[in-house]
């Protein structure tokens, strides 16, 4: 007899994340149920039954085999590593990641990995559930110019500083800049990585990195040791659009910070974008999104905060009062 802790763990990872055909087999039957077809091999479509024999084959058990053993791996393994596992079936899970549930692919094969995490590999003070409950992530370029330091310096130092939790991919350029700016105004941010929790990427990024695991969360649904793949950051970008509005600082006509405010608009969440220089190749892809339905312009912490809490606040200053210039750049 398993736990239904249990099973969603062992559920995890038997596909890629964010399976919708797992999912929805889930939602419909239960984890119980449908870990006992996965492991008998009966009801279950091809395709998921020959992810699950795959991975299976690669954890080194043979079909038909009894899986605890792989919750308890996992869990004696998030031990070693300081970090903790939560699923759906833990009080810490947050509400906002069921939500995800809500995509519909409509045919955009971009889409078919779009579904809730099965389980969230956590390290860090701060419970999940309680930091999304007043979240705002604020995403945007790598190579980011000057103004884009100044406009998520700004706005992260704000938030934190009003109590907002901040969220971000935990990237060079805009994400970094937020990170460091929540922290240095005293606030809780989190970090959602497309790697595994001991997997810092990029390296450089390490300090932030050890910074926020102290104060605030950092946060994956993939396994210790797994790579940060390309697909892997666009599935990311789902759980970072889970909070409760997004902020696209700076962007390319082709950047993937571009698909969280996407995501956020599948969501009804803002999709917020800062507007930049006409001029400027790093305000191309913010200037795109401006003309999607369902996006607004923000310039301010204070209209973000009218956007995402629906409680206005004065919008008149064009900048804010606490100076993020105290940040401490060297993490």
């Amino acid at each position: 007899m398993t736990t239904d802790r249990t099973d969603w763990l062992v559920l995890a990872s038997l596909t890629e994340r964010g399976d919708r055909t797992l999912g929805d087999l889930v939602r419909s039957i239960g984890p119980a149920e449908t870990l006992s077809r996965i492991v008998h091999d009966r009801h279950i479509s091809t395709n998921l039954a020959q992810k699950a024999r795959t991975r299976l084959a690669a954890l080194g058990r043979p079909s038909g085999q009894p899986l605890s053993g792989i919750a308890e791996e996992m869990l004696e393994h998030a031990d070693r590593l300081g970090a903790r596992i939560i699923t759906p079936a833990d009080e810490e899970w947050p509400s906002s990641l069921d939500d995800l549930a809500g995509i519909t692919a409509d045919g955009n094969p971009t889409l078919r990995h779009t579904d809730p995490p099965l389980c969230m590999w956590l390290r860090g003070p701060a419970r999940l559930d309680e930091a999304l409950q007043r979240s705002v992530s604020i995403v945007g370029a790598r190579a980011m110019t000057s103004y884009g330091q100044f406009v998520a310096s700004e706005f992260a130092f704000g938030l934190a500083e009003r109590g907002w939790t901040v969220v971000s991919g935990g990237a060079l350029g805009v994400d970094v800049t937020a990170h460091r700016s929540a922290l240095a105004a005293g606030g809780v941010t989190c970090a959602v990585l497309a790697c595994g929790i001991d997997q810092p990427h990029p390296v450089s990024n390490s300090a932030v990195f050890e910074r926020i695991a102290e104060v605030g969360l950092l946060l994956t649904e993939w396994p210790p040791g797994t790579r940060p793949y390309k697909p892997r950051f666009e599935a990311r970008n789902r759980l970072i659009a889970a909070a409760n509005g997004t902020v696209l600082v700076e962007a390319g006509a082709r950047s993937g910070a571009r698909s969280a405010l996407g995501y956020a608009r599948l969501l009804h969440r803002p999709a917020m974008v800062v507007p930049g220089p006409i001029t400027s190749a790093l305000s191309v892809g913010c200037h795109i999104e401006l003309r999607q339905p369902r996006t607004v312009l923000v310039t301010s912490v204070e209209e973000i905060v009218e956007e995402v809490d629906g409680v206005s606040e004065p919008a008149t200053s064009t900048r804010g009062t606490g100076r993020p210039e105290h940040a401490d750049n060297t993490l």
